[in-house]
């Protein structure tokens, strides 16, 4: 295994990038047709991502509007998107769903305040185990006789760097979102 920055950077955006995703699923009060990316409907007897049999669009502010493809999967579509756990509540209207989005009870918008914040921290690990991982084949490099002492020191603090850049981006993120989500 040997040092590739181009990797080490390109994985770290591959953190902030699942962090962006799963921030983009956390409910702040407005219609977002990114609310029901983590739908999963089961049809034709596999799981897939509601956007394969579905429409997601947001007519209003405080309305998503879904528009399933094939009549049959209007119930499975509607069960998905109940046991999903957004606190949303399908209105079948033949094969549209309409979705109004209820107001945020502060209590909830400090549960998703929280669930954002731990969404960081799992992200800010996917980070520090990429520096670990690009440290480990510096050191590798190192022992191999490939790069000496002066190389190895210079790249581990770039590597660093790359580091303390994406976790600031983390909790630059994560601070947007929050701040989203308690409606300040």
């Amino acid at each position: 295994m040997s040092y590739n920055k181009a990797d080490i950077e390109r994985r770290m955006a591959g953190a902030l990038d699942a962090l962006k995703s799963d921030l983009g699923g956390l409910r702040t009060g407005r219609a977002s047709t990114s609310l029901l990316d983590p739908v999963n409907v089961e049809v034709y007897g596999a799981h897939m991502p509601l956007n394969q049999v579905a429409t997601v669009t947001a007519p209003e502010p405080r309305m998503l509007s879904v528009q399933v493809w094939d009549r049959s999967n209007v119930q499975p579509v509607e069960k998905a998107i109940r046991a999903a756990g957004l606190g949303l509540n399908p209105i079948v209207d033949g094969q549209t769903l309409r979705l109004p989005i209820p107001d945020l009870t502060e209590e909830r918008r400090k549960e998703l305040a929280k669930l954002a914040s731990q969404y960081g921290e799992k992200a800010k690990i996917a980070v520090r185990n990429v520096r670990r991982d690009g440290m480990d084949a510096l050191k590798a490099s190192e022992k191999k006789g490939e790069i000496g002492k002066d190389e190895e020191k210079r790249l581990e603090t770039e590597v660093q760097k790359l580091t303390d850049k994406a976790i600031g981006d983390v909790d630059s993120i994560c601070a947007a979102k929050e701040k989203e989500i308690l409606g300040q």
